[in-house]
């Protein structure tokens, strides 16, 4: 007999959804995650490049597969988002430990990262209960996509610089740019979400 179960927006579904194509590849981006840091941490910069590339690219298919398929879950909503910042705030902190052989990143970079994921997801956790929509906003979004592209950049620096290749003419610059960018965004997107909280507090 199949045992159903009611989400948070009435919802019914059977409890073996939660094995579901999307969750099963959130599951799959979670381990490439753990192998992503091993790599890392051995050094490993170029299939570091490529393996980040893959498991933060691949983060819109379970999300367009989960809507497109009317598969979305009360687990998929919690767990996407929580490897998401596995990956991005993990892989910024490996980066940052590396900032001496010129991963382009800083601790205090780190931190910024750390602490505006850290910052929003208790907002949207306490406005969401009260019933608010807290949506992703645009800056969110570019943020996001900055820092998909900084830390494969960075990842790629140091594969140069510990096997001693010539770096590109392009590669420095786009390091600088992205990584900066990043941050920046960051910091604006964090304090656009403190705005868009603010105002949601006071209806």
């Amino acid at each position: 007999m199949s045992i159903r179960a009611e989400d948070p927006q009435g919802l019914q579904y059977d409890r073996r959804t939660i094995l579901n194509v999307p969750n099963q590849l959130t599951t799959i981006r979670l381990i490439l995650a753990i192998v992503l840091f091993f790599l890392i941490a051995h050094e490993q910069y170029w299939w570091s490049t490529w393996l980040f590339i893959v498991a933060a690219g691949t983060d819109w298919i379970d999300g367009f597969w989960a809507r497109r398929y009317n598969q979305v879950t009360t687990l998929g909503r919690i767990l996407d988002p929580f490897v998401d910042k596995i990956i991005i705030c993990g892989t910024f902190i490996f980066l940052a430990a590396l900032s001496e052989k010129g991963s382009g990143l800083t601790p205090a970079m780190a931190v910024v990262v750390v602490g505006r994921e850290l910052m929003v997801t208790a907002l949207r956790s306490f406005l969401e209960q009260q019933g608010a929509d807290f949506s992703a906003t645009l800056s969110g979004k570019l943020k996001m996509v900055l820092q998909c592209v900084a830390a494969p950049v960075s990842l790629f620096t140091l594969w140069h610089v510990k096997d001693g290749i010539a770096q590109p003419a392009w590669l420095p610059p786009l390091l600088t740019i992205s990584v900066w960018g990043a941050v920046l965004l960051t910091v604006l997107s964090g304090v656009a979400y403190v705005f868009a909280a603010i105002r949601l507090l006071r209806r």
